[in-house]
């Protein structure tokens, strides 16, 4: 696996019960998964000849983020490396860009956007995608809000800033949305595929906060739309692992995407505790080309609240109240050295009663973080 973050710690935990052999490229010696791989290696994703001898003896080389260069993906798989998923399918999560053109293409339902090069084309793009404001996105490089913009007809010195940088841009419709969704599946090399229930996804200046699953209030049909969607982008850009597709679910009832992952994904934490197969043991079988497991609840309702670094370095001290207020909570921590605002775990609840999930799930995440203290 190429990148050491908290996905890679959690894949690498779902691969010991299959006795996969894990080897991981880190980006330096103590960050998430670098902590509980045996031999880590250390080294820059950005360099060929590093991939290359770090991908020498795998069965398979997949990835904890969208970043390693396109053409260097290829480069290895044209020299024999199976790359999954492959630089065919993985620039449509590095591109925004090119994701919107590949959607839209498609019919996929996507909101309006427009291609920009210099502060000029904001007038025309706002024209064209139902006026003011507009939403502002790097075409790559972009994650947890950062990368967009929501800019107006004034050009302030930030939008400038954003046009001095030079880096390629695209201009969307704001979306008048209620909520967040997201479909999360996974697809094999054989082109077996499932999909997990879609869930909401609270978010807070561009961060996952929270995850319930299932979405609560979800029509039937909605929800059935929205997999139908993920399953078909799975199958045309032929995306081998897990697909997090991100949707907005708008006041006159449609679904639109957001954004595209093509790995494990925030939104599908959650399965780690509340399915009968969590996304990383799916991504590691789709991989390998095993046979996809169950993406079946194991609850009516699973809540997931991210942890943030808050008023405690040492997180571990809040262990004793929340396992003893709540003895079938699930604590996820990443290792990660605490600072205000980093996100550096989760939490999980899951039950009959979605107000009373709610409830245990946040009181959790508000304790480790210093917000409550009892």
């Amino acid at each position: 696996m190429i990148g050491g973050g908290q996905l890679a710690r959690m894949t690498h935990q779902a691969g010991i019960a299959l006795g996969v052999k894990f080897k991981l490229l880190a980006e330096g010696p103590d960050v998430s998964a670098a902590q509980v791989v045996h031999e880590p290696t250390v080294g820059d994703y950005r360099d060929l000849r590093t991939l290359r001898a770090f991908a020498a003896g795998c069965d398979v080389v997949t990835f904890d983020h969208e970043h390693v260069p396109t053409e260097h993906l290829r480069r290895l798989q044209d020299e024999g490396v199976v790359v999954r998923p492959g630089p065919e399918a993985l620039v449509y999560a590095q591109d925004k860009g090119a994701m919107r053109e590949r959607l839209s293409a498609l019919g996929v339902p996507c909101p309006r956007y427009r291609a920009i090069v210099d502060e000029k084309d904001l007038s025309a793009a706002a024209d064209d995608l139902g006026g003011w404001p507009l939403v502002l996105k790097t075409t790559r490089g972009g994650y947890d809000g950062k990368g967009v913009w929501l800019v107006g007809e004034t050009v302030t010195a930030e939008t400038a800033e954003i046009f001095m940088s030079g880096v390629p841009l695209i201009a969307e419709e704001r979306v008048d949305f209620v909520r967040e969704l997201s479909a999360v599946v996974a697809r094999s090399p054989s082109g077996q595929a499932i999909a997990y229930p879609v869930v909401e996804s609270v978010q807070r200046d561009g961060i996952c906060h929270e995850v319930i699953a299932p979405a609560p209030n979800l029509p039937e049909a909605r929800a059935l739309e929205s997999q139908r969607i993920a399953l078909r982008i799975a199958g045309e850009l032929g995306v081998v692992g897990i697909l997090a597709v991100e949707l907005f679910e708008t006041r006159d009832g449609r679904v639109l995407v957001n954004e595209l992952a093509m790995r494990p994904h925030n939104t599908g934490h959650w399965s780690i505790d509340g399915a009968v197969t969590s996304q990383f043991e799916n991504h590691l079988r789709a991989v390998l080309d095993l046979p996809l497991g169950s993406p079946r609840p194991r609850a009516p309702w699973t809540v997931m609240v991210n942890v943030f670094g808050g008023k405690y370095p040492n997180m571990h001290k809040g262990f004793l109240h929340c396992m003893a207020r709540d003895p079938d909570l699930r604590v996820h921590l990443y290792g990660k050295e605490v600072r205000p605002g980093r996100k550096v775990g989760h939490v999980t609840a899951y039950g009959v009663d979605l107000e009373v999930v709610r409830e245990r799930a946040r009181h959790a995440a508000a304790y480790l973080t210093g917000e409550i203290d009892e």
